[in-house]
């Protein structure tokens, strides 16, 4: 595994384990910039719309996930993000969102 694999699994596993999501508000609900309440990390339905980023890893939408990131040395301190999404120091990066599932 790639070191920015490990990274995004640890933040992933961190973000799961202390998860207290809190009941949508009614703008985010109709909204497709946010995930779904449930959505499974990974899945195509865990996408950040504004920022182009897994939902479950966010940290501009969810701050308690920025500790995870500094604690596996994925921190970009210039730009306040996580390096492994950070297209300024990056801009080769490709974050692609997960392909949906057929049922």
């Amino acid at each position: 595994m790639t070191t920015t694999m490990i990274k995004i699994l640890v933040a992933a596993v961190v973000a799961l384990s202390a998860c207290d999501k809190q009941a949508a508000s009614p703008e985010a609900e109709g909204s497709s910039m946010h995930a779904p309440a449930g959505a499974v990390p990974g899945s195509h339905e865990d996408w950040c719309g504004g920022h182009e980023v897994p939902e479950s890893m966010c940290t501009r939408c969810n701050a308690s996930l920025i500790p995870a990131f500094k604690a596996s040395g994925d921190w970009c301190k210039e730009h306040d993000l996580p390096e492994s999404q950070c297209l300024a120091c990056n801009p080769d990066l490709k974050i692609e969102r997960p392909p949906r599932e057929d049922k």
